[in-house]
């Protein structure tokens, strides 16, 4: 085999392994929810959802969305509630996952978070966890439903 020949089939074989690992890890969408929420990007959260039905289960009322508008709904109600209670200035702070089980294109994935905020100009802070699901296809991983679970909000040190 001329060295030509090796250095075209070494790239073809590279790509193929490329363009398999292309679905990337499940990671990468919740990074880009996260990322969007916290920079009050909207756009950028609501594309790391699946199309079809989301599942959202969160401390505020309804606590719970469903659906194909699931997020966008999720999102007017967290604005809502944050009205309401004067909340600003929300903040969701992750570590790496604590959990990921990923089989046959679908993952199930827990990240450590700590969301602050403030209440009235009060600093507050709640420690808890995200619990992601999530499924794989062309465009790569995206998140199917999410619920949140913390502690009772209380003062910032």
């Amino acid at each position: 085999m001329t060295r030509s020949a090796l250095l075209l089939l070494t790239g073809v074989l590279l790509s193929a392994v490329a363009a398999a690992a292309a679905p990337g890890e499940p990671m990468t969408p919740i990074r880009q929810f996260i990322d969007g929420f916290n920079n009050g990007d909207t756009k950028t959260a609501y594309a790391a959802y699946a199309a079809g039905n989301i599942i959202i289960i969160d401390e505020f009322a309804p606590h719970r969305w469903s659906g194909p508008d699931a997020a966008h709904k999720w999102a007017a109600a967290y604005d809502k509630h944050a009205t309401a209670t004067g909340v600003s200035d929300g903040h969701v702070s992750y570590k790496d996952p604590t959990r990921v089980e990923a089989e046959g294109g679908f993952a199930y994935v827990v990240i450590p978070t700590v969301y602050t905020y403030k209440e009235h100009g009060k600093a507050m802070v709640e420690e808890g966890q995200m619990t992601y699901a999530l499924r794989s296809g062309a465009s790569g991983w995206k998140i199917t439903g999410w619920t949140w679970t913390g502690v009772k909000p209380h003062a910032a040190p």
